[in-house]
């Protein structure tokens, strides 16, 4: 079944992309079980950016104990608190997060050490120069903790890759890729240090609505891995929630 696009009609009519989004990471799983060695597990995380929040009242100390972590209280007792300076900068603003969907596969034979993501894009991780910044510096980060990463990018209605801007922000580039910078696209990087510099190795297929999705290598254990069929995942995928 090609890829469709998800985001225009009819099929983004017939089909919407939060159901597809949502069921993706659990097809992408069972993929991996079937693949994976014995040691290695697979499991998907959802954080939906405007669904999480913290209730502050949960970690608050009650007053004694507030008090002795201060180390001051008032002469009657009560919890003195510290007054800050005067701040160098007071606005109003909305700190919206973007949806995380991804895929998580833990090395078992390690103490569940975490080995590679793949991430899978949606439209909130382009919409914002913040939130595209937070995405290529999650991936920069875990590919430093030698953790591969994958991302699965079919968001068709922005245009930004999110996949040459974590290059951009490594100090590289891609002289294979195409120069019409495809906004949709699948790649798999990894990088290993070598005692004084770090090695970096990238797999990047640029999609097309209409054409069959690629394999893209998963990197596990120094530059070994397991070859993830998306074509399949995504015919999964679709029939199980329309």
């Amino acid at each position: 079944m090609p890829l469709r696009d998800h985001f225009r009609p009819p099929f983004s009519l017939q089909l919407p992309w939060d159901g597809f989004h949502g069921q993706l990471p659990a097809m992408i799983v069972l993929a991996l079980k079937r693949l994976l060695p014995p040691h290695y597990s697979a499991q998907p995380s959802v954080h939906l950016g405007s669904g999480i929040e913290i209730d502050l009242g949960t970690y608050r100390d009650d007053d004694e104990t507030g008090a002795r972590r201060m180390g001051r209280t008032s002469s009657a007792g009560s919890v003195a608190l510290l007054s800050p300076p005067a701040p160098s900068l007071m606005v109003d603003l909305e700190l919206p997060a973007a949806d995380e969907y991804e895929v998580r596969i833990y090395d078992k034979d390690r103490e569940r050490r975490l080995v590679a993501a793949i991430e899978i894009v949606s439209p909130s991780n382009k919409d914002r120069p913040e939130h595209r910044r937070e995405f290529v510096a999650k991936c920069a980060t875990l590919l430093r903790q030698d953790v591969s990463v994958s991302i699965v990018d079919i968001v068709t209605v922005r245009r930004f890759n999110l996949y040459l801007d974590l290059l951009d922000f490594l100090g590289q580039s891609d002289p294979r890729y195409p120069e019409s910078n495809p906004a949709i696209y699948a790649a798999t990087l990894a990088a290993r240090n070598n005692g004084t510099l770090w090695s970096l190795k990238t797999w990047a297929y640029p999609l097309e609505i209409g054409q069959p999705l690629p394999t893209i290598p998963l990197i596990l254990d120094d530059w070994n891995g397991v070859n993830l069929d998306l074509e399949p995942v995504y015919e999964a995928t679709l029939e199980a929630v329309s």
